[in-house]
């Protein structure tokens, strides 16, 4: 398939799990890519592994999303190298376990600045050049965005706000030919879980426990919300906005039994 040929796609949180699937996944479909995240090294090999797919160097952009001159920066460098933008991708994000007893207001705005605030900052930045393009956004939230769970109370807000994110600008920009869809995936098999502070042997009885709450009986990988990042990314999802699609193996509609 290279239903995505041509189209420019800026993707953040691309140096693993879930970005590079999809940083991957686009380039296999025909897409030029800019690559953002924190950590440079898993970055460039990233990119470099694109590279090998796909016909061009993407561009890479290290960037701590949470700083402001840094949002800025990357969207400027990916509009001077490729001249317009069609797809952003808002995928980075950070969790952080705590309860309304034991957060700090420190994991609060970590958590906040980066998966709400930078990525709120990249739409608006990106929205003229989307505009131009009539191009579409996709957004990364949770399936605990609606369905709260124990131990991560600040990381559900934040999904939360990214789910009315996505709903407040899909309606904005609709009469402007931009769409705007999130993902929500359940438990992924992702190292998101080893940053919110759990060791590698916390995260993989972890993911252990969490086959059984999802109705198909196992996790996610990255590569299963990449697959629905690339069809609402695509123009087979041309009539959809404003959607809430759940990657979660079945969990939201079993938590509504």
């Amino acid at each position: 398939m290279n239903d995505l040929k041509g189209k420019v796609a800026l993707i953040t949180g691309a140096g693993s799990g879930i970005g590079a699937a999809t940083a991957l996944l686009f380039v296999r479909r025909g897409a030029k890519l800019s690559l953002a995240d924190r950590n440079e090294v898993n970055l460039q090999r990233v990119g470099d592994e694109c590279a090998r797919v796909g016909t061009e160097q993407p561009l890479v952009v290290v960037a701590e999303l949470s700083c402001e001159p840094d949002v800025a920066n990357l969207v400027d460098a990916t509009v001077e190298k490729f001249g317009r933008l069609d797809i952003l991708v808002n995928n980075a994000g950070v969790c952080e376990r705590g309860s309304i007893e034991t957060t700090s207001l420190e994991q609060y705005d970590r958590v906040m600045g980066v998966n709400v605030r930078a990525a709120f900052q990249l739409t608006m930045l990106c929205a003229p050049h989307l505009i131009a393009t009539r191009g579409n956004i996709v957004n990364v939230s949770s399936a605990v965005a609606t369905r709260p769970v124990l131990g991560a109370s600040v990381y559900c807000m934040s999904k939360s706000a990214v789910n009315q994110m996505t709903g407040c600008t899909a309606l904005e920009l609709a009469s402007k030919g931009v769409r705007v869809n999130s993902v929500n995936p359940g438990v992924i098999a992702t190292d998101l879980y080893s940053c919110g502070r759990m060791s590698v042997e916390e995260s993989a009885k972890f993911m252990e426990q969490r086959k059984g709450i999802h109705p198909l009986c196992r996790v996610g990988d990255a590569e299963d919300v990449a697959q629905a990042i690339a069809f609402l990314a695509s123009g087979s999802a041309s009539f959809i906005t404003g959607e809430h699609l759940h990657v979660d193996g079945g969990w939201h509609a079993a938590c509504l039994r």
